[in-house]
């Protein structure tokens, strides 16, 4: 199907749009790389198997190490060990970056979900995993498929995840490609040809009936490839595992929450430790206690440590599960761990007793800074909370913390690291928590640039009432969000309408002196993560549609570019062949997502590479389809109540409020036509859409529960239209 073809650009006072084609015969500088390298192949020849093997088979724990010196290639998540996110290239800068162009775009052929994943790229070859964990394998040069890798994840299990069946990437050592999956297998397979050496499931020993998703990439330390999972909002117990990266074999598994029956779960006393912070007498175990670690980790090469984010506490409401009170270690909290081992080796919990799905599992970023005259090893942290930490990673003794959005549930912290409360941290009343569940900042993937002393972060607020669910028991329906499909919360949100306003902004914070530098206000919340260059510039893909390029000291706004819908990932920047390109995958999606957007254009995940002088021509985008405002459904006005709460049950999170919005990568639903609504039987039970993971109600739902929603839907819609008609007279 055709659709509307948008031109990449737009024009503003003071930007370069990405329109503007250059005949520049000489690029500006020379890179200084370093690390494998390889024939470059023939114009319009992909690489050969023999090729790829030989370069991808000398990624090591050296030339990641010796690569983060260079930034010739992006060998791992973060680029490096350190997540830092900092290129040093340079080829491409403030003085030339309005001569950005596309070199080509290449369809990852996914809809209607985001992709999350940041591109690994090894001498011209890139490797990049989309939603359903499929990975495919790009050459550079060209932006043609080398292979790709389909694990086969069964569509009708999407609904076992809370946020998206997205995944975050993949790893790559000693000629193996490490991809997991949403339902929790871990494959390595042949970097040059895609197909599986080895594959394990990540899940085994654990109870088969809580909902385990992988939505993370691997790290792989010292010949481990280790990752972690998430599901603490469906009631699971969270650990990290580690694999021998030849054979697959598991090395060892560290669980973050204890268990009364395996008090010894760890081999290593943590657990013993933690189980002093949690109160037994809920038997917060059946509930598996969350904690999951469901995003990045980063590794220290010269302490041998690995840090680990732990996630939120199930159920979130903290009073349900540990009724008297108590930390509840490792729930919010950063931990240092012996690869080698998997043995605990210190912690800092930035939220005790979290509350309000508070994770730490944001990107955990090492760097070495100089506080008071004296240079600390430190990591740096901007998690959910709102707060910005600092915190010395040689013993994970807290440093400084300082605010980077309003905040109402902490007025700072003291000086051993604990939050100093506020009374809207009681879970026994219902209060707005700024931020709220959704983060200050959610895993969107963080930079810091040495070269200005600054982090560069996504920021935002969701405004979210938490009211206690008084009556809350696992497996019973109450009328909390998405609970008939698993969601394990002990509150309800919005109950009552909320009062702070939500934002979206790019932000340059220093850590040393803990404040804000500069600012890029976004139209909505959720947006893409940020990439920082020897250039002096900050790369991120935003919500509106565009990739943009700013001065890393100023802010300034340099260049843009339409890449047709929102972007969350975040870019990528290497070399190939003397060449500096940039590299971002594309589609609009995620939690934040699924119900608003700031684009009125839709269409397939893509990866996009630029450079400089690039001309090619960029793909069509798309429009949404929006029906007007729904009208024609029948309904009996007494079901409305009644469908409202089987609709938070079952809908809301993806659908967002009838009526309120046009919905996101995921439809609103008073916007879709009476024809859909009155058959909705049809995509409820079985429908057509479940191969794109929506969930099958069959079983979940009656036909009379299909009613009442329903009539919710049409009265929302009517109650929309006649409050504006009230408005407009």
């Amino acid at each position: 199907m055709m659709g509307t073809f948008v031109t990449p650009g737009r024009s503003r006072p003071g930007v370069a749009t990405g329109r503007r084609l250059w005949t520049f015969a000489a690029l500006a500088g020379a890179l200084c790389v370093a690390g494998t390298v390889a024939a470059a192949p023939a114009v319009g020849e992909l690489p050969s198997a023999a090729t790829i093997t030989k370069a991808t088979s000398a990624i090591d724990a050296q030339a990641i190490v010796a690569n983060a010196n260079t930034t010739k290639n992006w060998l791992s998540y973060g680029l490096g060990y350190s997540n830092q996110r900092f290129s040093r290239l340079d080829q491409i800068n403030t003085g030339n970056v309005d001569q950005l162009g596309l070199v080509w775009s290449y369809d990852l052929k996914s809809i209607h979900h985001a992709q999350e994943a940041t591109p690994i790229v090894v001498d011209g070859v890139m490797y990049v995993s989309t939603p359903w964990n499929i990975v495919h394998a790009i050459d550079v040069r060209s932006g043609k498929q080398i292979w790709e890798f389909d694990p086969k994840v069964p569509r009708t299990i999407g609904y076992k995840g809370c946020c998206d069946v997205v995944s975050r990437g993949v790893a790559v050592w000693k000629g193996k490609v490490f991809a997991a999956t949403w339902d929790g297998r871990l494959f390595a397979l042949d970097a040059a040809t895609g197909k599986p050496i080895w594959s394990v499931n990540t899940f085994a020993g654990e109870n088969p009936h809580f909902s385990y998703t992988i939505t993370g990439a691997p790290i792989v330390v010292r010949g481990k490839v280790i990752i972690g999972n998430g599901g603490a909002e469906y009631g699971v117990r969270g650990y990290i595992t580690a694999y021998d990266t030849a054979t697959g074999k598991k090395d060892w598994r560290w669980y973050t929450v204890p268990n009364p029956a395996k008090p010894e779960g760890n081999g290593d006393g943590s657990l013993k430790m933690a189980a002093k912070t949690w109160d037994p007498s809920a038997k917060y175990w059946e509930n598996g206690g969350g904690g999951t670690v469901w995003n990045s980790m980063a590794y220290d090469p010269d302490l041998n440590l690995l840090y680990i984010g732990v996630g939120n506490g199930s159920p979130w409401n903290n009073k349900k599960r540990s009724p008297a009170g108590g930390d509840n270690l490792f729930l919010s909290s950063v931990v240092a761990l012996n690869p080698d081992t998997g043995k605990y080796a210190c912690h800092y919990q930035e939220v005790p007793a979290d509350n309000t799905d508070f994770t730490a599992t944001q990107d955990i970023i090492l760097a070495n800074i100089k506080i008071h005259g004296k240079e600390r090893k430190v990591f740096l942290h901007a998690p959910k909370s709102g707060f910005f930490y600092v915190v010395d990673r040689t013993n994970c003794k807290f440093i400084s913390a300082k605010n980077y959005v309003g905040v109402n549930w902490a007025t700072g912290y003291d000086k051993n690291g604990r939050p100093i409360l506020t009374g809207n941290f009681d879970p026994d009343h219902s209060f707005q928590t700024i931020p709220g569940p959704f983060g200050g900042h959610n895993w969107s993937p963080m930079s810091y640039s040495p070269k200005t002393g600054l982090a560069y972060f996504v920021a935002q607020n969701i405004p979210t009432d938490l009211t206690p669910d008084h009556n809350w028991e696992r497996g019973k329906l109450t009328g909390e969000p998405q609970q008939n499909l698993g969601w394990n919360l002990g509150h309800f949100l919005n109950v009552v309408p909320t009062t702070s306003k939500a934002f979206g902004r790019i932000i340059a914070w220093d850590p040393i002196q803990q404040k804000q530098v500069w600012k890029y206000a976004l139209p909505i919340p959720w947006s893409g993560g940020t990439l920082a260059t020897a250039g002096n510039l900050v790369f991120s893909g935003t919500s509106t549609g565009h990739l943009m390029a700013f001065n890393a000291k100023t802010g300034k706004e340099l260049w843009e570019y339409n890449i047709g819908q929102g972007a969350v990932a975040g870019p990528a920047t290497y070399s190939v062949d003397g060449k500096q390109y940039v590299s971002i995958a594309v589609g609009w999606g995620g939690v934040g997502g699924f119900s608003m957007r700031a684009t009125d254009h839709s269409g397939p995940g893509r990866v996009f590479t630029f450079a400089l002088g690039g001309t090619a021509t960029p793909p069509e985008y798309h429009p949404y389809v929006v029906q007007p405002l729904l009208s024609g459904v029948k309904y009996d006005p007494k079901d409305v109540a009644e469908g409202g709460k089987i609709y938070v049950e079952n809908c809301v999170i993806c659908h967002g409020v009838p009526a309120v919005g046009k919905g996101g990568s995921i439809p609103n639903l008073a916007y879709v036509g009476s024809g859909v609504i009155n058959s909705l039987e049809a995509f409820v039970f079985n429908g057509p859409f479940v191969e794109h993971g929506m969930p099958d109600f069959t079983g979940k739902l009656s036909k009379d529960d299909v009613t009442k929603i329903k009539a919710f839907i049409q009265g929302s819609a009517d109650q929309f239209r006649a409050e504006h008609e009230k408005v407009g007279k």
